[in-house]
């Protein structure tokens, strides 16, 4: 039999005087050892979604602005680890925190060490520090989509950095911290629905909203993939990645966890089965690389709320009809008249908003009680006011999250040398012509860097020198310009 779980101790909030070794702080968890190296490795699996969402952005992206979506990856990860442990973790999860925002007693990592975590009692509050940060970072980097191929890059870092602050935080805080209004009205989201998916998706409307339309008059790549193998390459390691999202969020290596496990995989893989079904009627008998992977990211979504609440049969249900509706929403964007040329919202927004109205109806008290303590039940059990709440809980973030976005960005926009946006002439010649210096773009691109002037992404003819080639490999380089002007 094990030990007692460990319980926090406000006279030690450090968890213990480790100093000179006068108190083993290990041996609190004495027994409890594979529930925090658990959660630890699931941490580690987190932190591979964030370069794959970078891959995934500049593989959708044309090549000539893919960089900046790349290099912005581990940019927001750099950001957000500074802001978590500046104020974020502080104004999340603080244990005498208000029902909407916590205070600064962890400021700066203070007491932040030993302790039984305020999320789990066998977990120490160091590693749930680390794997709640890995959240933050995740949804920042998921809304900077909303800047895709106009956005400069630092505004987007500063206006990641208030957003963490202004919204993540707050949401965090209302959904998992003990005295958060939500978590106590009770509404159940198990990994971030809410404040991971809903919010980031609203986010990335707003910014898309605030930047304006994209220019793109006479180019032929625009709304297309540069690169589908990076497409391909990000979304298996989100996918991967999401193992530790969902299976880490029980906050202990128990049964629900592993459940939570594998319902991740069954509606990433339904949602590809939902999207390329509405692919394959849509176009006729055709198939799409993209749609597949999207439709993985639509299932993930949507059991990103409900993976340690439902049963394996309703985690595929949830996958096939999160992925099948946001495939629907194709032209969700000429509907809002809003250029958010990632999908963020109709991936992220509006999937998560079906995955936590679904979470309501198919919660079940005896998939959340295989952690040994956790009763959730939901209209499955009989409990239908849960459908209620998820609606609250839905309707809450979506508002707060569009609301504070479109006021910071407002802000970042009318601040001197702030400005949100890139000039036209930087758009029309890629974003990372301009932000960048030592990168190579792709051998067909510096030729069209070193002699052509771009307009509108179609290259045209290169200014004549006033000597002749007299090598043959000048020669080949003009003739390779000319034969892409004709293409």
């Amino acid at each position: 039999m094990s030990n007692p779980a460990p319980e926090y101790d406000p006279a030690h909030p450090w968890g213990g005087n480790s100093r000179n070794a006068t108190v083993d702080v290990n041996e609190q968890y004495t027994g409890y050892e594979a529930d925090y190296i658990f959660v630890t490795i699931m941490a580690f699996l987190v932190w591979l979604i964030i370069p794959g969402i970078g891959l995934l952005y500049g593989g959708l992206a044309q090549r000539k602005s893919s960089l900046a979506l790349v290099f912005q990856s581990l940019a927001v990860a750099g950001m957000v680890t500074f802001q978590w442990m500046f104020w974020g973790y502080s104004l999340a999860y603080s244990r005498t925190a208000g029902p909407y925002i916590g205070n600064l007693v962890n400021f700066g990592m203070m007491e932040v060490q030993a302790a039984p975590s305020p999320g789990s009692a066998v977990v120490p509050e160091i590693a749930f520090c680390l794997y709640q940060m890995l959240f933050c970072a995740v949804t920042v980097q998921i809304l900077i989509g909303g800047s895709f191929e106009r956005g400069r890059i630092l505004p987007s870092l500063v206006f990641g950095f208030c957003w963490a602050t202004i919204v993540y935080c707050p949401l965090a805080c209302w959904t998992w911290n003990a005295n958060g209004w939500l978590y106590n009205l009770p509404s159940l989201d198990y990994a971030g629905g809410g404040p991971v998916h809903v919010a980031s998706g609203w986010a990335a409307l707003a910014y898309a909203l605030i930047l304006g339309k994209r220019k793109h008059k006479g180019e032929q790549s625009h709304g297309k993939p540069h690169n589908v193998t990076l497409v391909f390459l990000g979304t298996v390691l989100i996918w991967f990645g999401w193992f530790g999202f969902n299976g880490g969020s029980a906050l202990n290596g128990s049964v629900r966890a592993l459940y939570a496990a594998f319902n991740t995989n069954t509606a990433a893989s339904t949602g590809v089965l939902g999207w390329i079904t509405v692919d394959y009627i849509r176009t006729r008998g055709r198939f799409s690389v993209v749609g597949a992977c999207e439709g993985a990211i639509a299932g993930l979504v949507g059991i990103t709320p409900a993976a340690g609440y439902v049963q394996v049969w309703p985690a595929a249900l949830i996958g096939f009809l999160t992925a099948a509706v946001c495939a629907l929403m194709q032209d969700v964007n000429k509907w809002l008249r809003i250029d958010e040329g990632l999908y963020v919202f109709k991936l992220h927004g509006i999937g998560g908003m079906i995955g936590s109205f679904l979470t309501g109806i198919f919660a079940d008290s005896a998939i959340s009680a295989l952690d040994g303590s956790t009763i959730a039940e939901g209209a499955w059990n009989g409990n239908g006011v849960q459908v209620g709440l998820q609606l609250v809980d839905i309707v809450s973030i979506s508002a707060y999250s569009f609301v504070m976005s479109c006021v910071l960005l407002l802000i970042l926009k009318f601040t001197p040398f702030m400005h949100l946006r890139v000039s036209e002439e930087v758009e029309m010649n890629g974003l990372d012509l301009d932000q960048f210096f030592d990168e190579q773009i792709g051998d067909s691109e510096w030729v069209r860097f070193e002699g052509e002037k771009i307009t509108h992404g179609v290259p045209q003819p290169p200014r004549q020198s006033h000597s002749e080639p007299t090598s043959g490999e000048g020669s080949i380089d003009q003739e390779a310009v000319r034969t892409n002007s004709k293409q």
